[in-house]
């Protein structure tokens, strides 16, 4: 025999495995320029020139690089962004 759970137990669980923090991960990719790539950077997040860099050398590098961190809504809103601009982009859970 199995014990149900009491809803306010089960809102409480949704809650936390959805708290996050999340995070954009922007993926290297065979098509976009590194000019490009920090280009987008600097526009879209307001990075300055050496953190644009930076970040563009970890995705050239290292295939992939955090670019944001945050609430899940927001992190899917710089995905669809980065989708926009033509960069490979996922949202992924921050490691705890």
């Amino acid at each position: 025999m199995s014990t149900a759970l009491p809803l306010e137990d089960l809102d409480l669980d949704v809650r936390a495995r959805t708290a996050g923090p999340w995070q954009t991960v922007v993926w290297n990719d065979p098509v976009n320029l590194m000019s490009y790539v920090a280009h987008v950077f600097r526009t879209y997040f307001g990075f300055t020139a050496d953190r644009a860099q930076s970040l563009m050398l970890r995705v050239h590098h290292d295939g992939h690089a955090v670019v944001a961190e945050g609430a899940r809504e927001q992190m899917e809103l710089h995905v669809q962004a980065m989708h926009d601009y033509g960069l490979w982009a996922t949202v992924r859970e921050a490691p705890k």
